[in-house]
């Protein structure tokens, strides 16, 4: 099964550090999500990306193709929102993975 990787992209580069009350209910929300997805086996791993330019989103998933990767990506909570984030969503090889 095709490996991807998601890099989530918030609404503005300030974001993680000036977001509302509804906002952060809403990463709540995003961040309860994803678990679903890592307890059935599609999500490997997920989380936030310090980087210095202004953090992001990361998740690497297992989809049958890249459609189906879009579409669950669509159904997470920040998406369906529709409050200015998005998604990239590239396939990955994968050179070398440790089993869990």
């Amino acid at each position: 099964m095709p490996y991807f990787f998601c890099r989530l992209n918030a609404p503005r580069a300030t974001f993680a550090v000036d977001m509302t009350g509804e906002e952060k209910a809403l990463m709540q929300t995003h961040a309860a999500w994803w678990p679903g997805l890592t307890n059935k086996g599609v999500a490997l791993l997920f989380g936030p990306v310090l980087d210095p330019n202004g953090p992001w989103g990361l998740g690497i998933i297992k989809a049958e193709d890249e459609n189906e990767a879009r579409g669950l990506m669509a159904e997470d909570p920040v998406i369906k929102a529709a409050v200015g984030f998005a998604y990239e969503v590239l396939p990955m090889q994968i050179g070398m993975a440790r089993s869990a």
